[in-house]
């Protein structure tokens, strides 16, 4: 069996993986990068981020459609099925693999498609039907990602049972779907089938929605939600699944009963760790199937390295190209290295959320003597211009200081809103301030200027 010599070679091309492969390749390294799929770009491109984002966009556009009056010299609201709109957020899948796959070869990064093993500590087994290869690493990282947490009582193969990877592939329009799962996943697709006509239920085992969010962000979602027909019931545990030609009916604990069209399981996830023999390089995962890292990402054996969603929290594309990147850093030890922790929320339901900083809750349990500044959306010119006016900007500062604590966003473009508050809050000393918002001056009209509309709401709330 041939051997190739590497100095890194990553598992995994997703955005952790090619964040880690780019640097070591940037900085001189010897770098290969096994991927089990045909295709780079990881979950994130094919079945996660990407697609679910694409899709959202174009069901706001058939919905702005639909509800501007403007609209109504066209003709009448129309209805789009579910496949016709998934057909249009493919195109931006093929675009994103032609980027990734250029990113590649330029940096003379050998690609490996196939599944990897360890055979020992330094030795990584690559198999596919064509062939098997071993590459011999001075430094490996675990860029795995994760995959749907299935619990074994549940028919997965049945036609009408899908969880958030094969609902890319469902090819009809239900009139009614349960979700069970409110997270962040099971939030998005509640929002995007509504924006559908379709009836959905959603299932929360918890007892609120996305309770890491400010509660007044997650209270306004439950309502938003809850306007566009979405059913949400709190505290549901699932006692079975049990689809026929017809349905799915959802059996709960609490001894209800829901029927619908469809049925998509959103509930937790699972790193990719089954497959890599990890027993042979002296690793175990959790129950979870996700390895553990110190404070430079590396495992128990120090030349093997876990980022992204193997490694669990945050699990977001965005932190996982950083955390891969930092990876590598500490491997060519470079200026560059930091622990990602400064990670802001981005939520794509409809409207979209976006965080980052301190919530009310951890600010008021703390005893820290914050202040709010609140900027409403249907206030703002440029809300009003184009017809987004559902939501709001709102700053947490120190009422002594005025330092920035938490920015906390929902509606039309929040999750690019967030970053103009994140840069302040990252500044030293007095440069995080609310003074800042207050002495700049703003585009008018835009949505960033909200920032000073909320930050003279904060400043006459103190005395």
């Amino acid at each position: 069996m041939p051997e190739h010599h590497y100095d890194v070679v990553v598992i995994g091309a997703g955005p952790s993986g090619e964040g880690a492969a780019m640097n070591a390749a940037k900085n001189g390294k010897r770098v290969a990068i096994i991927e089990d799929k045909q295709t780079v770009g990881g979950n994130c491109t094919h079945l996660g981020t990407i697609p679910s984002k694409a899709l959202r966009h174009s069901v706001k556009q058939i919905i702005t459609f639909n509800t501007n009056q403007m609209f109504r010299d066209i003709g009448e609201p129309r209805w789009f099925s579910f496949p016709r709109v998934l057909a249009s957020a493919q195109k931006v899948i093929g675009k994103q693999v032609k980027l990734r796959t250029q990113f590649y070869s330029r940096n003379r990064i050998d690609l490996y498609n196939g599944m990897a093993r360890f055979l020992d500590a330094n030795r990584i087994e690559v198999s596919s039907r064509q062939a098997s290869e071993v590459l011999h690493a001075k430094t490996v990282v675990v860029a795995t990602g994760s995959r749907p947490y299935l619990p074994p009582d549940v028919n997965f193969r049945h036609h009408r049972i899908y969880n958030s990877d094969t609902i890319l592939n469902l090819s009809h329009t239900p009139r009614t779907l349960i979700i069970y799962g409110a997270g962040v996943i099971g939030s998005e697709y509640a929002s995007i089938f509504a924006g559908l006509g379709v009836k959905v239920d959603l299932i929360n085992p918890g007892s609120r929605l996305l309770s890491f969010l400010d509660d007044e962000i997650s209270d306004a979602l439950s309502y938003h939600l809850r306007n566009n027909g979405v059913l949400v019931r709190h505290n549901e545990q699932y006692e079975s699944v049990d689809g026929d030609e017809h349905g799915v009916v959802l059996s709960l604990q609490s001894g209800k009963k829901i029927r619908a069209d469809a049925f998509l399981w959103c509930n937790g996830r699972t790193g990719n760790t089954d497959k890599l023999a990890l027993e042979n390089v002296g690793l175990e995962a959790n129950s979870r199937g996700q390895l553990t890292v110190d404070e430079h990402y590396r495992t128990e054996v120090p030349h093997v390295y876990a980022v992204g969603d193997v490694i669990g929290w945050p699990s977001l594309a965005s932190a996982a190209y950083d955390q891969g990147r930092a990876a590598a850093s500490d491997i060519v030890h470079d200026d560059y290295f930091r622990y990602v922790s400064d990670v802001p929320t981005g939520i794509y339901t409809i409207p979209e959320i976006s965080s980052v900083g301190q919530t009310e809750r951890e600010l008021t349990e703390a005893k820290v003597p914050y202040e709010v500044g609140q900027a409403f959306f249907k206030d703002l010119a440029r809300a009003q211009i184009t017809g987004e006016a559902v939501g709001m900007l709102k700053i947490l500062f120190h009422r002594e200081t005025r330092q920035i604590l938490g920015i906390h966003c929902f509606g039309d473009q929040a999750a690019e809103i967030v970053h103009i508050g994140q840069a302040i809050m990252n500044q030293e000393g007095e440069a995080n301030s609310l003074n800042y918002f207050i002495n700049t001056t703003f585009n008018y009209p835009t949505m960033a200027e909200a920032y000073r509309v909320a930050a003279l709401n904060g400043l006459n709330r103190i005395f």
